[in-house]
């Protein structure tokens, strides 16, 4: 399932209100820690995308139960956005004060896996989540110890 989204800060709100009306059928209660956790990386993904891009961008959910009939993979969630950039996401600095600029790092923390792909013209940034672990405990075994070895590290996605 896909939503378009338009370049415009706006539509970060509607993807998360869409990303939680698909929760409804999937086995996933709106109020579990991983519903919880996929609404705000929605936000993030979202975020980057029309903040960072000025292109439209298309939102993917692959909920269990939903997508892929007979696939082995019913206990991860995945979401992808992909927009019509081609520049790939950039490590930057943030210091303490800034309010923006840690999207990616949080990413990192919360995701059990995540990364990027050229995808066209543009790119698609992904992360998936597994229901049978906590959040982030998989990103700390596959990034080398997850948010907190990003201290002091924020990501731009361009």
């Amino acid at each position: 399932m896909q939503l378009e989204i338009r370049p415009d800060p706006t539509e970060v709100g509607r993807a998360r209100r869409w990303a939680r009306s698909r929760l409804a059928g999937s086995g996933i209660a709106a109020d579990e820690p991983l519903a919880e956790t996929l609404i705000l990386l929605v936000s993030e993904l979202v975020t980057n995308a029309v903040v960072h891009t000025g292109c439209p961008a298309v939102l993917r959910l692959s909920l269990p139960g939903t997508d892929r009939e007979g696939a082995d993979d019913s206990v991860t969630v995945r979401l992808e956005v992909a927009d019509a950039s081609d520049r790939a996401p950039v490590p930057r600095c943030a210091d303490g004060d800034a309010t923006g600029g840690r999207g990616l790092a949080l990413v990192d923390g919360l995701a059990d896996r995540w990364g990027w792909s050229p995808e066209g013209a543009g790119k698609r940034i992904w992360c998936e989540l597994d229901r049978c672990t906590q959040p982030g405990q998989g990103a700390a075994v596959a990034y080398g110890g997850g948010l907190a070895s990003y201290e002091g590290l924020a990501f731009e996605a361009v």
